[in-house]
């Protein structure tokens, strides 16, 4: 996961973060396994997802072919050791947003569902651009 933090390296007027609504013991475990190297923040009465706009999905969203694919790839590579009972709300669906020093979003993307994740490479540009501004 090293590659998800070095491609916002060169960035040294940007703070990239994760925002969850996780409780902080779960979020310790996360944190630990995902190894993305970013600072994370809880936002548990989840304000800032409402905020951004960001809704709950339905029953198709959140079991849809990409998200039992990401399972099966899950399954394949760590077996069910990992498999826990979720202690979220598994619905919602979360977000990837640059902001730029203003406070206007300059690129957003709303997952679908949540396999649905925008490129890496994309995210690094839209901060690239707001860099050179």
């Amino acid at each position: 996961m090293a590659a998800v933090r070095d491609q916002f390296a060169g960035n040294e007027n940007t703070d990239v973060v994760i925002v969850t609504f996780t409780d902080p013991d779960t979020l310790s475990l996360y944190d630990k396994s995902s190894q993305y190297g970013l600072p994370i923040v809880i936002d548990p009465d989840r304000s800032a997802y409402r905020a951004f706009g960001l809704e709950s999905g339905s029953f198709g969203d959140i079991w849809g072919l990409a998200t039992i694919e990401r399972y099966i790839e899950i399954f394949r590579t760590d077996g069910f050791k990992n498999l826990k009972r979720p202690v979220e709300d598994t619905r919602q669906l979360g977000g990837d947003f640059v902001i730029d020093p203003s406070g206007k979003v300059v690129y957003g993307h709303w997952s679908k569902g949540p396999a649905d994740r925008p490129d890496v490479a994309d995210l690094a540009a839209a901060i690239d651009a707001v860099e050179r501004t």
